[in-house]
């Protein structure tokens, strides 16, 4: 996918390339992907796609866990990261009050 695109970004920030945005949709302590709500800005290898796509499910698993435990707050903009398999998830609600914005990005990229 080209950087120039005239669909939404979504997710915390749009600097780092490449890298998956997405805004969840929070109800309760779980939280639900809409696909309609993703975008990816810049290109990730074929490779990191697939490992993007087999490691997304457990980082929604770490945000559940840190909403359970108030490391995520829907009330309080927090900044929660997460690195796993050499990708790093960071999440904060903005005090939304039912949404979780999320983007990945390789774990060796600059913040």
């Amino acid at each position: 996918m080209s950087q120039h695109t005239t669909a939404p970004v979504w997710g915390l920030r749009s600097d780092i390339t490449p890298s998956f945005g997405a805004r969840l949709v929070q109800e309760g302590q779980c939280l639900h992907y809409l696909a309609d709500r993703a975008s990816l800005r810049g290109e990730f290898t074929p490779a990191q796609l697939q490992t993007l796509e087999a490691t997304f499910p457990a980082f929604v698993k770490r945000m559940e866990t840190a909403l359970k435990s108030g490391e995520l707050d829907p009330r309080k903009a927090k900044h929660h990261y997460c690195t796993l398999n050499s990708l790093t998830c960071e999440s904060d609600t903005n005090g939304s009050f039912g949404y979780v914005y999320i983007t990945i990005y390789l774990a060796d990229a600059a913040r």
